[in-house]
């Protein structure tokens, strides 16, 4: 019968596996924790990916292999009461104390997230593994005929407990929508202490998990009878998983105090950084916040807490929050059914924010969401009938959130959102902008600070003075640039203005009204490139 090739104990049974999965199928029986592969030693520096997971007092052992600084991909099978069960196992802190022993680095494991499709699950670490790369999840799918590699730390033909890793070749033979069977050749096996072991396929000179494994026959590893000498055994694919990994991985970073900078870079997914302007710094590098395909994005703080929307290539709304001192919460879809978004914004009034998109058909739509409350409004309302090109928002004093936008025709225009939800007619901004290429807008108090990209792509600024009822009757000129994009937001007195230069590189200055002056740009750290869209947000 197919074994497990879970924890491995000395002492102890780490319980009975199920039996046969299907007529005709390998079997598992009882498994106690897992072993290495049977095969020949990896040398060394090679598979450092791979991680040696030391459950509780030695109650059980299984391989894993790291594929975020902060993530460990296995099986839950090794985390669960009954192996034979691992859809069982339940999300959070692992039950035991689990180490994970990584190219000499050890690491404890804070939080388990398993799948509930399949015998896998991710392993957050509670302090990050630098200095090693992280094994790449395949994006193709596997095909018979195929040959994997697979490291492992559990049992071989003569060692119980090796801490050596070694490694066997697997012919691929079967594929199912969440599996893979293997068969080892040479004398390779998947033993007791494998379970969760990286299947690799190795391409091009480039290295890629398939799969975990998860159980087998267990021919010819030590313990097993010399009667069983098959060498086949079942694994759980994860080339299919990428955006949940992804989406997994982009939780770990832990938000922090400041004004929180998101770009959408190259591979069009969102990157975070912070600056501490109180403390003089930033962060000095770009962490991943969101995946998918990101055409747009907009960013609010209400409080310690930063809410992050943005406008995926599917047109559809998705918003994600992180709280200062935590961790990004999972991406979703902004409830009523929004499709073919093409620009967004955002302004927070008390507890509540105020979302407006530009739909499909080029007219402004908004909907809310009542963070008090935990509720979002159930549909989108359309604002009138337009053409609009880029919008923006920013909320005063009084409450009044102001929206505005770049017409068909280049100019600016605004309209405000009332307190009782009523909306003001469109009006053009004094100042005769044309041809203007980005806009965005942040208030002090009831201020409004708003600058534009104008036609020669330098940038200009205007002010709103609502407690007085007039704007500025010209745009000034900041300075001469080549800007594609800007965002900007307000601490105190301070505007705090980001853009993406056309370098593609983002850029900051702030207006600064205390000193009474202008800052000069500045490139934010952290070296990114190809950026096409950011937003800037500040924590309270």
């Amino acid at each position: 019968m197919l074994r497990k090739s879970s924890s491995r104990s000395q002492n102890r049974r780490a319980g009975v596996l199920a039996a046969a999965v299907a007529a005709g199928t390998l079997t598992t029986f009882s498994g106690a924790p897992a072993g290495a592969v049977t095969g020949d030693a990896a040398a060394d520096g090679t598979y450092t990916a791979t991680a040696r997971l030391v459950i509780g007092d030695n109650l059980r052992a299984c391989t894993g292999a790291l594929v975020d600084r902060y993530w460990v991909v296995t099986a839950a099978s090794c985390f669960a009461d009954d192996p034979a069960q691992p859809q069982a196992l339940a999300a959070g802190a692992p039950k035991w104390k689990t180490t994970a022993g990584i190219a000499g680095i050890s690491a404890q494991v804070a939080e388990l997230v398993p799948r509930q499709d399949r015998d896998l699950v991710m392993a957050r670490l509670a302090a990050p593994v630098d200095g090693i790369t992280p094994l790449a999840l395949a994006t193709t799918a596997p095909t018979a005929g195929q040959t994997l590699r697979v490291p492992g730390f559990g049992r071989t033909k003569d060692e119980w407990a090796p801490l050596k890793l070694h490694t066997g070749a697997f012919s691929l033979d079967t594929v199912s929508p969440t599996g893979i069977g293997t068969t080892g050749t040479g004398g390779a096996a998947i033993c007791k202490g494998d379970t969760g072991a990286p299947a690799i396929r190795e391409t091009g000179g480039k290295a890629e998990l398939v799969a975990v494994a998860s159980r087998s026959w267990q021919g010819g590893c030590l313990g097993t009878p010399a009667t069983e000498t098959r060498t086949g055994a079942y694994n759980t694919r994860v080339d299919d998983l990428g955006a949940w990994v992804k989406d997994l991985r982009f939780r770990t970073a832990e938000v922090k105090a400041g004004t929180h900078v998101q770009a959408i870079g190259s591979d069009s997914t969102l990157w975070d950084t912070v600056a501490d302007y109180k403390a003089g710094r930033w962060q000095g590098s770009w962490s991943p916040v969101t995946g998918g395909t990101l055409t747009a994005v907009d960013s609010v703080a209400i409080g310690d807490t930063v809410h992050v929307f943005a406008v995926g290539a599917d047109g559809k709304v998705y918003t994600r929050d992180g709280k200062v001192g935590g961790s990004w919460t999972p991406l979703g879809e902004v409830p009523g059914g929004a499709g073919g978004a093409r620009g967004i914004t955002a302004a927070a009034r008390g507890n509540t924010v105020s979302l407006q998109i530009i739909g499909s058909d080029g007219s402004l739509y908004s909907t809310y969401a009542d963070y008090a409350a935990g509720s979002w409004a159930t549909s989108w309302e359309k604002v009138g009938t337009n053409n609009l090109k880029a919008i923006t928002s920013a909320t005063t004093a009084d409450s009044v959130v102001h929206v505005f936008a770049i017409n068909e025709d280049g100019r600016v225009y605004t309209r405000d959102n009332r307190t009782d939800g009523s909306w003001t007619p469109w009006g053009e901004l004094p100042g005769n902008a044309v041809d203007v290429k980005g806009i965005t807008a942040a208030a002090r108090g009831n201020t409004v600070d708003l600058q534009i990209i104008g036609a020669d792509g330098s940038l200009y600024t205007t002010y709103g003075y609502f407690d007085l009822g007039r704007w500025e009757s010209q745009w000034a000129k900041v300075s001469d640039n080549h800007l594609k994009a800007i965002s900007s937001s307000a601490e105190g007195n301070v505007v705090h203005v980001v853009a993406v230069n056309e370098d593609d590189k983002v850029y900051n200055r702030d207006a600064d009204y205390n000193a009474g002056k202008w800052t000069a740009w500045g490139e934010i750290p952290g070296g990114a490139t190809n950026v096409k869209a950011v937003t800037a947000a500040t924590t309270g």
